[in-house]
């Protein structure tokens, strides 16, 4: 199994290029059905959120299946290659299954440790089985990974991490504008991040909520929700001369909310708050320097959470998946060398067979006693010239390059590609 991811999250690329790469249900379907499509690909799925669209794959090469992949989101975010390809990530083999247990664990999303993921994850297996594009590899793969998101909620509370990283940012506001009942905020944002920020002004009482983002529909959903207003992103310079607590959570890259901006809004001076959750920034460092203004950003927060009940849960969901990781690798090749140990002593087997038959030829009058007990002899001493080459080739599995253990035993035994392929070989595809 190698496994190959080609993706685009709000971890690489802005706001607007997610959103030229968005899918509906029929948009996945007809991708996951393009990805298995392509030439060297033999199982695929996607996850598709509002903030990811991830092609996961096994290939049988990695060049020319990166290329086809990478092409796959091109043609459907419609710009230029040099305008995307530096948004497009890559993970490969390791790193892909190290990549898809963060993502289920919640420590790739944009806000850390939701589990909404988890259930977007499973639904790009279920699809994929569906579709018939996942085989056996990609579906051990992801259900692992499940298991592994199950494991870091169950075993920690980084499902908490998120509104504690807001709840910090908000109590480090209030030292300069108060607490933020009664204040008028702006969230610029509508994302999983923003709509918890939303979540937690309102709670705490805030006086006026307003919600700005590109996409009028995902600020919908937060008015409909909490009973808040939404607003343009043409209108933001207005809607900041009516806050006092600013929160940026969108994603995009390059600052949204520049000095010029903020100058502009405060015409006299006044305590306002901009929190900044966004990475990178939305907010212009420089506005630390108006009158009255004070910037808490991701910086900061990280620096109070480091040693906080919610820092060490992100540290506990990491160590998680590095176990996890590392034991999926390591069985992973051990099954590798699995077909080659089979072989090997299917060959053996077959030699004393075929011994066994030349001896009855040869000695016609032998009793049945004296047989089987030469039988057994023989099998004993293939048994025992075999158990140190197989037991360490499955030592050495745990090793970087394990696979050339297994080629070389093939190799050495001169053992038939055939019947070693015919040991992984799916049921019915024989």
């Amino acid at each position: 199994m190698s496994v190959l991811v080609v993706g685009i999250s709000h971890n690489s690329a802005p706001v607007s290029l997610l959103e030229r790469v968005a899918l509906d249900d029929d948009g996945v379907n007809k991708l996951i059905s393009d990805a298995n499509a392509s030439e060297h690909v033999n199982e695929a799925t996607v996850i598709s959120t509002c903030n990811r669209v991830e092609i996961y794959t096994d290939v049988d090469r990695f060049h020319g299946s990166v290329e086809e992949l990478s092409r796959l989101l091109l043609d459907r975010a419609g710009e230029s290659t040099e305008a995307m390809l530096p948004h497009l990530y890559v993970h490969y083999d390791d790193a892909a299954v190290s990549h898809l247990f963060q993502v289920a664990a919640g420590l790739d999303s944009m806000a850390v440790g939701e589990a909404q993921i988890l259930g977007q994850a499973r639904e790009a297996l279920r699809l994929g089985q569906e579709l018939g594009t996942v085989g056996p590899a990609l579906n051990l793969l992801f259900q692992q990974a499940l298991r592994v998101g199950k494991r870091s909620r169950a075993e920690t509370d980084i499902d908490r991490v998120a509104p504690t990283l807001v709840t910090a940012a908000l109590q480090r506001s209030a030292e300069s504008v108060g607490d933020v009942a009664g204040k008028r905020v702006l969230i610029v944002g509508a994302g999983a991040m923003a709509g918890l920020a939303t979540a937690t002004v309102t709670r705490l009482g805030a006086g006026d909520v307003t919600v700005v983002n590109r996409t009028p529909g995902r600020a919908d959903r937060l008015v409909l929700e909490y009973g808040v207003r939404a607003a343009a992103m043409p209108d933001l310079a207005a809607e900041l001369a009516a806050a006092d607590v600013v929160i940026t959570c969108t994603g995009a890259r390059g600052v949204l909310v520049t000095r010029e901006m903020v100058e502009a809004a405060l015409p006299e001076p006044r305590p306002f708050s901009i929190i900044d959750l966004a990475l990178p920034h939305d907010v212009d460092p420089a506005v630390v320097g108006l009158p009255g203004v004070t910037l808490v950003d991701l910086a900061q927060l990280s620096e109070l959470l480091h040693d906080s009940a919610a820092g060490r849960e992100v540290a506990e969901v990491r160590r998680i998946v590095t176990q996890e990781v590392t034991a999926f690798l390591a069985a992973r090749r051990q099954a590798s060398v699995t077909p080659t140990v089979v072989a090997l002593r299917s060959m053996a087997t077959s030699v004393v067979d075929a011994e066994m038959i030349r001896l009855a030829g040869r000695l016609p009058d032998l009793d049945e006693a004296a047989r089987q007990e030469i039988l057994h002899t023989v099998r004993r001493v293939a048994d025992k010239l075999l158990h140190e080459p197989t037991v360490r080739v499955k030592e050495l599995a745990n090793d970087q390059g394990a696979v050339s253990y297994a080629a070389a035993l093939a190799e050495l035994f001169a053992l038939d590609p055939e019947a070693v392929d015919a040991v992984t070989r799916p049921e019915g595809l024989a």
